[in-house]
């Protein structure tokens, strides 16, 4: 089921503007502004930045030596 939607008049917003944005982001949910009974914008809360960097952090894990190596001796060594 979609979250309701709450509406409000363009001069009450205009009048809360700040804490109406805030109160956007906080709850998550949309407003949609209206003038004269007609729904002319949509304030919507902004979906996080992501990025690639980092974005493994943590799901790696370290199992034995990772610092000495495979003793394995190469032909090319002899």
């Amino acid at each position: 089921m979609k979250p309701s939607v709450a509406t409000i008049s363009a001069a009450e917003f205009k009048a809360r503007c700040l804490k109406l944005m805030d109160e956007v982001a906080l709850t998550r949910r949309s407003l949609v502004v209206t003038k004269h009974g007609k729904a002319v914008a949509r304030v919507v809360p902004m979906e996080p930045e992501t990025s690639i960097f980092g974005c493994m952090r943590g799901s790696g894990e370290v199992v034995g030596d990772i610092v000495s190596g495979p003793v394995v001796e190469w032909d090319a060594a002899r």
